[in-house]
């Protein structure tokens, strides 16, 4: 297998020379404000549904606004296509600015127009529109920063330097449960349904200026005489790694059905358990914050023992753990069970992914690695992320067992295992490469 090379730290001879963990720091605080307002939006899908999609029963409202959170997941591999390959021919720096800019324009679009009531059937057009757009960007956020933090850092920490990629997926998700919380905490439910939510989306935007102002200062990672070669050969490459490109897939699906899920849980607790909203977001707050540690936890350990051994044995432990941790919540709904249950069920789901990242971003040659892992990614959110929650709901709903999550999480659980146990070692402490 052909491991990632020509990392910028390995050009330079010196990792310190590049400031790494400014540019770690740079590329990521990006992706977590785009994955902030993206994931935002599942916090609050019952208040925009019925902000947008009033309907003849709670249910219909819930399930037009999912629909819409999923449209944003119908463009992703378009823009994981075009950011992706635009990301090997031209730079990481200016995709990962493009597809900044994109989503910045539509959290602004989301948060400030109008409701149903106040402009009719525009509403909901504009705002799936606007999901469209945030997809694309989103698409093509994830392979460049991925494949540009892999290619700032030094061999033998390139697992904890790429963890900052799932990282700062788990800060947003975090940010977003503690603006819930405290919106929650101090507006009155119907304050909160008519403007709270848009409260919460425009917080993301007031940072937008700093993420582009940081990003722009970035060092480039793509050699100016690599840049624009081999035009033609992208697709001719990607066949020579067919194979993990397939495995990497089914992981995928398999981790973004458990990170959507998870996300779910806010409107699970309400919809489904009939706890408090503020214990709702409390539980997601809990959990998101248990997942950073994960992450960096997981990506800390892969550097010291290997990727595979990270991805394999937590994501068994998790399969062993999920049904009898929902079994729990579902039989005794309170803070103990959603606090503690959901928060171990992270932890350790969190730890075998960030082994993945860098194993497959290793696997890959650079003047594809962007595209490729862009592409990958995408397809694997859009058709398992976007439609997890509708699955779930459509579960709970068809079937009403509080369980119907569980189900769905242990499917996807097998599938990622197998697939993890098959991925090749790329780690450097085991291949004895760079």
């Amino acid at each position: 297998m052909n491991v990632g090379k020509q990392t910028l730290s390995e050009k330079s001879g010196n990792p310190e020379r590049v400031g790494i963990s400014r540019a770690a720091f740079a590329a990521t605080i990006g992706n977590m404000l785009e994955f902030y307002d993206f994931i935002t939006y599942s916090f609050f899908a019952i208040q925009i549904g019925h902000t947008f999609f009033p309907a003849q029963s709670e249910y219909g409202s819930l399930m037009l606004s999912l629909a819409t959170f999923g449209a944003g997941f119908v463009t992703r591999p378009i823009g994981g296509i075009v950011l992706g390959i635009y990301s090997d021919r031209i730079g990481r720096r200016p995709a990962m600015l493009l597809s900044f800019a994109l989503m910045g324009t539509a959290i602004l679009v989301i948060s400030l127009t109008p409701s149903y009531n106040s402009i009719g059937l525009a509403a909901p057009i504009i705002v799936i529109i606007a999901r469209m757009a945030q997809g694309f960007a989103l698409g093509g956020e994830v392979g460049p920063t991925t494949a540009y933090l892999m290619e700032i850092a030094s061999p033998e920490r390139r697992a904890l330097v790429v963890s900052w990629q799932p990282t700062s997926q788990e800060i947003a998700a975090t940010a977003g449960a503690l603006v819930g919380v405290i919106l929650s905490k101090t507006m009155a439910p119907e304050a909160l349904e008519s403007y709270g939510w848009r409260i919460a989306f425009l917080i993301g935007a007031v940072c937008l200026p700093f993420g582009l102002w940081m990003r722009s200062s970035l060092p480039e990672t793509i050699p100016q005489g690599d840049a624009g070669g081999e035009r033609s050969s992208h697709l001719v490459l990607a066949r020579r790694y067919i194979r993990v490109i397939v495995l990497a897939l089914l992981i995928l699906a398999s981790g973004t059905i458990a990170t959507y899920v998870t996300q779910y849980m806010t409107t699970y607790a309400q919809n489904t358990l009939h706890v408090g909203t503020t214990l709702a977001f409390t539980t997601s707050l809990v959990s998101n914050g248990i997942g950073i540690v994960g992450a960096l936890l997981g990506g800390w350990l892969a550097d010291r023992y290997g990727r595979k051994p990270v991805m394999v044995w937590p994501q068994l432990v998790a399969l062993v753990l999920t049904y009898p941790t929902f079994l729990w919540i579902v039989h005794a709904p309170g803070a103990l069970s959603l606090l503690f249950g959901f928060g171990v069920l992270t932890l350790v789901g969190s730890l075998p992914f960030t082994a993945f990242y860098a194993t497959f971003a290793e696997a890959l040659p650079q003047n594809i690695r962007g595209g490729v892992f862009a592409t990958i990614y995408a397809v694997a959110i859009a058709s398992f992320g976007g439609t997890a929650q509708l699955v779930v709901t459509w579960l709970l709903h068809i079937s009403g067992n509080p369980l119907a999550p569980a189900w769905y999480l242990l499917l996807a659980a097998v599938v990622g295992l197998i697939a993890m146990g098959l991925m090749p070692e790329t780690a450097p402490i085991k291949t004895g490469g760079k």
